[in-house]
Protein backbone atom coordinates (compact mmCIF):
# COMPACT_ATOMS: atom_id res chain seq x y z
CA UNK A 1 0.00 0.00 0.00
CA UNK A 2 1.55 3.39 -1.24
CA UNK A 3 1.13 5.71 1.48
CA UNK A 4 3.76 8.56 0.23
CA UNK A 5 1.69 11.72 -0.62
CA UNK A 6 2.10 12.52 -4.37
CA UNK A 7 3.77 15.86 -5.64
CA UNK A 8 3.52 17.71 -8.45
CA UNK A 9 6.40 19.66 -9.36
CA UNK A 10 6.61 23.21 -10.59
CA UNK A 11 9.44 24.49 -12.89
CA UNK A 12 7.96 27.75 -13.02
CA UNK A 13 5.92 28.67 -9.72
CA UNK A 14 4.87 32.06 -11.61
CA UNK A 15 3.40 30.89 -14.32
CA UNK A 16 1.97 27.77 -12.28
CA UNK A 17 -0.11 30.34 -10.53
CA UNK A 18 -1.45 33.20 -13.24
CA UNK A 19 -4.62 33.48 -13.36
CA UNK A 20 -7.59 32.84 -11.13
CA UNK A 21 -8.05 30.08 -8.63
CA UNK A 22 -11.44 29.33 -6.26
CA UNK A 23 -10.48 29.55 -2.42
CA UNK A 24 -11.86 27.17 0.53
CA UNK A 25 -10.00 28.01 3.54
CA UNK A 26 -10.72 26.67 7.13
CA UNK A 27 -9.17 27.98 9.93
CA UNK A 28 -9.53 26.91 13.74
CA UNK A 29 -7.94 28.76 16.43
CA UNK A 30 -6.31 25.77 18.69
CA UNK A 31 -6.10 27.26 21.75
CA UNK A 32 -10.41 28.15 21.73
CA UNK A 33 -11.42 25.16 19.26
CA UNK A 34 -12.97 28.29 17.23
CA UNK A 35 -13.66 27.66 13.70
CA UNK A 36 -13.89 29.70 10.86
CA UNK A 37 -13.89 29.67 6.81
CA UNK A 38 -13.62 31.52 3.70
CA UNK A 39 -14.61 31.37 0.58
CA UNK A 40 -13.86 32.90 -2.32
CA UNK A 41 -11.08 33.84 -5.05
CA UNK A 42 -7.93 34.57 -5.94
CA UNK A 43 -6.82 36.52 -9.13
CA UNK A 44 -2.79 36.24 -10.05
CA UNK A 45 -2.60 38.82 -12.35
CA UNK A 46 1.08 40.33 -14.55
CA UNK A 47 2.82 43.15 -13.07
CA UNK A 48 5.33 45.33 -15.13
CA UNK A 49 8.32 43.64 -13.01
CA UNK A 50 7.41 40.37 -14.37
CA UNK A 51 5.75 39.29 -10.66
CA UNK A 52 2.42 38.61 -10.29
CA UNK A 53 -0.27 40.62 -8.06
CA UNK A 54 -2.06 38.39 -6.19
CA UNK A 55 -5.49 39.89 -5.18
CA UNK A 56 -7.97 37.49 -2.79
CA UNK A 57 -11.56 38.51 -1.94
CA UNK A 58 -14.53 36.42 -0.63
CA UNK A 59 -16.49 36.05 2.18
CA UNK A 60 -15.18 34.82 5.85
CA UNK A 61 -17.25 33.47 8.26
CA UNK A 62 -16.53 33.65 12.18
CA UNK A 63 -17.97 32.56 15.27
CA UNK A 64 -21.28 32.73 12.88
CA UNK A 65 -20.82 36.38 11.27
CA UNK A 66 -20.11 36.43 7.74
CA UNK A 67 -18.34 39.74 6.79
CA UNK A 68 -16.08 40.71 3.21
CA UNK A 69 -12.28 39.64 3.42
CA UNK A 70 -10.12 40.87 0.88
CA UNK A 71 -6.14 40.30 1.03
CA UNK A 72 -3.06 41.31 -1.52
CA UNK A 73 0.34 39.97 -1.82
CA UNK A 74 3.22 40.54 -4.63
CA UNK A 75 4.60 37.56 -5.95
CA UNK A 76 7.82 38.94 -7.58
CA UNK A 77 10.97 36.54 -9.36
CA UNK A 78 12.77 34.78 -6.98
CA UNK A 79 16.52 34.93 -6.74
CA UNK A 80 16.54 31.18 -8.35
CA UNK A 81 14.88 30.80 -11.48
CA UNK A 82 11.97 29.50 -11.39
CA UNK A 83 10.86 30.90 -7.59
CA UNK A 84 9.04 33.89 -6.06
CA UNK A 85 9.99 36.08 -3.72
CA UNK A 86 6.36 36.85 -1.89
CA UNK A 87 5.63 40.14 -0.56
CA UNK A 88 2.92 42.29 1.32
CA UNK A 89 1.22 44.49 -0.57
CA UNK A 90 3.52 47.62 1.09
CA UNK A 91 6.40 45.23 0.03
CA UNK A 92 7.51 44.13 3.29
CA UNK A 93 9.11 40.21 2.62
CA UNK A 94 6.89 37.78 3.72
CA UNK A 95 8.59 34.46 2.13
CA UNK A 96 10.12 32.71 -0.47
CA UNK A 97 8.27 30.20 -2.86
CA UNK A 98 10.07 27.07 -4.66
CA UNK A 99 7.52 24.28 -5.71
CA UNK A 100 9.97 22.51 -8.03
CA UNK A 101 9.35 19.53 -6.01
CA UNK A 102 5.91 20.40 -5.54
CA UNK A 103 6.11 20.73 -1.98
CA UNK A 104 7.80 23.67 -0.08
CA UNK A 105 8.20 24.89 3.57
CA UNK A 106 7.95 28.71 4.52
CA UNK A 107 8.31 30.17 7.55
CA UNK A 108 7.77 34.18 8.66
CA UNK A 109 8.25 35.53 12.13
CA UNK A 110 5.42 38.03 12.98
CA UNK A 111 6.07 40.44 15.79
CA UNK A 112 6.00 37.77 18.93
CA UNK A 113 4.65 34.92 16.45
CA UNK A 114 5.86 32.80 13.95
CA UNK A 115 4.03 31.24 10.90
CA UNK A 116 4.77 28.37 9.19
CA UNK A 117 3.55 27.65 5.62
CA UNK A 118 3.15 23.98 3.77
CA UNK A 119 2.87 24.82 0.19
CA UNK A 120 1.63 21.34 -1.61
CA UNK A 121 1.20 21.26 -5.64
CA UNK A 122 -1.18 17.73 -6.25
CA UNK A 123 -1.37 18.64 -10.11
CA UNK A 124 -1.81 21.48 -12.65
CA UNK A 125 -5.01 22.67 -11.59
CA UNK A 126 -4.90 22.26 -7.56
CA UNK A 127 -2.63 23.17 -4.98
CA UNK A 128 -3.07 23.64 -0.86
CA UNK A 129 -1.61 25.75 1.94
CA UNK A 130 -1.26 24.80 5.54
CA UNK A 131 -0.32 27.29 8.18
CA UNK A 132 0.46 26.95 11.56
CA UNK A 133 0.84 29.96 13.74
CA UNK A 134 2.07 30.05 16.89
CA UNK A 135 2.95 32.32 19.77
CA UNK A 136 1.73 34.50 22.79
CA UNK A 137 -0.89 36.51 20.45
CA UNK A 138 -2.08 33.24 18.05
CA UNK A 139 -2.80 29.69 18.39
CA UNK A 140 -3.88 28.99 14.82
CA UNK A 141 -4.24 26.44 11.88
CA UNK A 142 -5.50 27.99 8.42
CA UNK A 143 -6.02 25.06 5.37
CA UNK A 144 -5.89 26.81 1.99
CA UNK A 145 -7.20 24.61 -0.72
CA UNK A 146 -6.92 25.94 -4.55
CA UNK A 147 -8.59 25.11 -7.26
CA UNK A 148 -8.10 26.82 -11.06
CA UNK A 149 -11.23 28.67 -12.83
CA UNK A 150 -11.55 28.52 -16.21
Amino acid sequence: MDVQPRYWPVGDVLAYLAGRWRVERSVRDRASGDEGHFTGVTVFSALDDGGLLHEESGDFTWQGVTRPATRTLRFLPGSVPGTADVRFADGRPFHELDLSTGWYVAGHPCAADFYRGVFTVRDADHWRTVWGVGGPAKDLLLTTDYVREG
